[in-house]
């Protein structure tokens, strides 16, 4: 089951949750998120299959508890780095999702030492105007305090229409249950993403790399990923795997996304 714990350092605290049994580690960084993936730590566990969970250690990062004014990808993957660096792990395999992917991307490039193997999961490097529209619809409405509105608007970019029209009553639900402080910390950490653009250092990543996306990426689109791989496909430790019909949650929606991460990280 699933351990709850917490780093605390001179600067921050951050929470996170681990769960497996392997000598190996692995450290994911999960995407942007109305409410904080603390609560869902059973639900996550239970996606991990249990060839994961007996090779690898794994822990999930939240972001820190404290939300700065005007927090950037690049202050977050510091963050993450020196929580990762004080539980005292090193050679870490690291998956990212969405913005977490971009976390993932400033720490493989800024602290090459701690990583090992690299999983980029419906990520961008370079935030173009025409990628910020849905993003800016998202910060609208948590200025608004439309709690309602916005989780069903997340719900429906980031999951297949099946998979939204199944869920959306329970999205309706969960969203009574937001607070304005979460709606606040939303409202900077969509904000950090506008104007990301690392697209210029993705070649100093060093590590093997696999990078994941989705045609019908309706949040970041296809081209995020492939702007990726067209920067690192030179290199034969390099992979690129793009799903159709799993939207840009394929990380929760694609039956087959584990062995992918599995095959990767064990080859």
């Amino acid at each position: 089951m699933a351990e709850l714990g917490k780093v605390t350092t001179d600067s921050f605290t951050m929470d996170y949750f681990k769960f497996g049994k392997g000598d190996k580690t692995l450290v994911i960084i999960p995407g942007l998120s109305i409410q904080s993936v603390m609560g869902a730590a059973y639900t996550v566990e239970a996606e991990y299959s249990s060839r994961i969970k007996d090779e690898f250690t794994v822990y999930v990062f939240d972001r820190r508890l404290e939300i700065p004014e005007n927090y950037s990808i690049h202050e977050m993957a510091r963050d993450t780095a020196t929580a990762v660096k004080e539980l005292g792990l090193s050679d870490i395999s690291l998956f990212g999702a969405s913005q977490g992917g971009m976390i993932a991307m400033v720490m493989a490039i800024d602290y090459p030492e701690l990583v090992k193997k690299l999983i980029l999961g419906s990520t961008s490097s370079h935030i173009k105007p025409e990628q910020s529209a849905v993003l800016e619809k998202w910060i609208e409405l948590a200025e608004k305090g439309d709690a309602h509105t916005l989780y069903q608007s997340f719900a429906k970019e980031i999951y297949p229409s099946t998979v939204y029209e199944d869920y959306k009553d329970y999205f309706a639900d969960v969203s009574n249950t937001v607070t304005s402080e979460e709606l606040k910390k939303f409202i900077i950490l969509a904000k950090s993403i506008l104007g990301f653009d690392i697209s210029g250092d993705l070649k100093k990543i060093k590590c093997p790399t696999l990078a994941i996306g989705c045609y019908e990426d309706a949040v970041l689109d296809s081209d995020a990923t492939m702007e990726i791989a067209e920067n690192l496909d030179y290199r034969p430790d390099f992979k690129l795997y793009m799903y159709i019909g799993y939207g840009h949650a394929a990380f929760d929606t694609a039956p087959d996304y584990r062995d992918r991460m599995y095959n990767f990280l064990m080859s």
